[in-house]
């Protein structure tokens, strides 16, 4: 892979989005990192990068082609998401989950973007009974309609992490995972990154669909191609 590769990535402040840029922030692969938020990072999450090679830029996700050039890059990764309730409404979680992941990825083909990778969710499926899970499918349905050469597809079950907001579903998980049928057990925020990113670096053509059980593997692939180096 060449080390002049150009990446994107929305959605820095979340789980996986904070854990990409990480591990991207460390990437030697990566010679350009384009970081795109609503609001300024928070400080600890640029503690120790590389100026050099990471930018972050505040933009208007209602209004991505006035930041056109940002998306001159070779890949984009979309780490955005929500929750209902988060989101305050249906109609807002589909603007979210999937309004603004479809706007990056036309923005992306207009610009010249060649590979798009979203972290997707479980069980997405267009034709679902349940609206978050259709929602998520009818967004990949959308994506595998764009031009891309590569399409990633990322699908997490429930994700563990540190975030700033207690979930009692996910502490229930970390204690009680050990029970979950492989298909479903949780999965480490870090290692969904990693999964992601070793995909970017494989940047093989065609559609991909990662399932929630091949991410501990397709890390502990990554990390190794990555050694030493990864923090």
């Amino acid at each position: 892979m060449s080390p002049r590769r150009s990446i994107l990535l929305c959605g820095a402040t979340g789980l996986v989005g904070g854990e990409c840029l990480r591990l991207l922030a460390a990437d030697p692969a990566f010679g350009r990192v384009v970081i795109l938020t609503r609001r300024p990072l928070p400080k600890e999450l640029l503690e120790g990068v590389d100026g050099s090679r990471v930018e972050a830029h505040v933009v208007d996700f209602d209004d991505l082609p006035a930041h056109a050039e940002l998306f001159r890059v070779h890949q984009v990764v979309c780490a955005l998401g929500t929750t209902i309730k988060k989101a305050g409404s249906k109609e807002r979680f589909r603007q979210v989950d999937q309004g603004i992941p479809l706007a990056v990825a036309r923005q992306g083909v207009e610009e010249g973007a060649h590979h798009y990778l979203l972290v997707s969710a479980i069980g997405a499926d267009p034709e679902s009974r349940i609206f978050y899970s259709r929602v998520k499918g009818q967004l990949e349905e959308d994506l595998s309609n764009l031009p891309f050469r590569s399409l990633t597809l990322v699908r997490p079950s429930l994700l563990l992490g540190e975030r700033s907001e207690f979930r009692l579903g996910e502490e229930i998980m970390k204690r009680i995972g050990f029970l979950v049928p492989s298909t479903y057990k949780p999965v480490e925020a870090r290692d969904v990154a990693a999964a992601l990113l070793l995909a970017a670096r494989d940047d093989a053509p065609g559609r991909r669909t990662i399932e929630s059980r091949e991410i501990p593997a397709l890390a502990e692939a990554y990390f190794a191609a990555t050694a030493p180096w990864p923090p």
